[in-house]
């Protein structure tokens, strides 16, 4: 599977779960809370579970050249010492494929996750805002040409952008305000990357600095057609960087900056003695 960033990879279980949970039906007031707090446990599984965020301990890209075999050589034999070492019933390798951001060449590298590692020993969960249905807005989706592609920073790519397909506008008004936000095709669904003030909030409201992600469903086959959408922002979550740095996650274009805190959704995992994701 290709990755709207230019990665191909095996999609984690996180993202799996993460996309079941957006794809059904919106729940009634009644049950929002408790569907709620579903999807809370939900996440917690995916980010502990064998290929979760947390259990990614290794990105390698291998040097200009390699070529896709010798890519695949390389992570069966990683495979191998993982068996040989005892550990192959908690170790999974994945390959990946990008373009490099100056030539344009195909670029190959691996993902080993360990579904014993440090990260989620130490993980003591996900602190999280109350629900607040006053977060879930309703807005409009507007397709564009197919071909539009929209320039995304990249935490690891050093200021450098990736070009990612946009295929349409979602626009929404608030507080008399009239908003434009861009969502990227992220195989197959629209994933918002947005900021807000609480990325950098110091009164116990922050939330993970390099801003938030936030799936917005559509059925499959309406995928690329006008029309309502919803943009539940208590299902706002950390990105996978905020979970390990081996990941190289997008950042918000200008465009998805909002003005005010939005006090919904993940703020930050949280972790026992200390530990930390940089350090590891």
């Amino acid at each position: 599977m290709l990755h709207r960033t230019g990665q191909r990879r095996t999609v984690p279980a996180d993202e799996q779960i993460g996309r079941i949970m957006t794809e059904h039906p919106q729940p009634t007031q009644s049950t929002a809370a408790a569907a709620h707090d579903a999807w809370r446990v939900a996440r917690r599984e995916a980010v502990t579970s064998a290929t979760g965020n947390l259990s990614l301990v290794e990105t390698r890209w291998f040097p200009a050249g390699t070529t896709a075999q010798e890519a695949g050589i390389t992570a069966e034999a990683e495979r191998s010492a993982a068996r040989a070492e005892g550990r192959g019933d908690r170790v999974t390798v994945t390959e990946l494929q990008r373009r490099d951001l100056t030539t344009g060449e195909p670029e190959y590298g691996i993902r080993v996750w360990d579904a014993d590692s440090a990260a989620i020993r130490a993980f003591d969960g996900t602190a999280t805002f109350d629900y607040d249905p006053a977060w879930v807005i309703e807005a409009e989706f507007t397709p564009v040409a197919s071909d539009r592609t929209i320039p995304f920073e990249h935490i690891r790519d050093a200021g450098l952008t990736r070009d990612l397909v946009v295929p349409g506008d979602i626009a929404f008004e608030r507080d008399g305000e009239r908003f434009t936000l861009s969502a990227f095709d992220d195989d197959g669904q629209l994933l918002l990357v947005f900021g807000d003030p609480t990325n950098r909030a110091t009164d116990g409201t922050q939330s993970y600095g390099a801003g938030r992600f936030l799936f917005v469903p559509r059925d499959a086959g309406a995928f690329g057609e006008a029309g309502r959408v919803t943009l539940d922002f208590n299902r706002a979550f950390v990105p996978p960087c905020g979970f390990s740095a081996q990941y190289n996650c997008p950042m918000p274009p200008a465009q998805n900056r909002l003005p005010w805190p939005i006090l919904a959704g993940e703020r930050l995992p949280e972790f026992r003695d200390g530990f930390d994701i940089y350090t590891v």
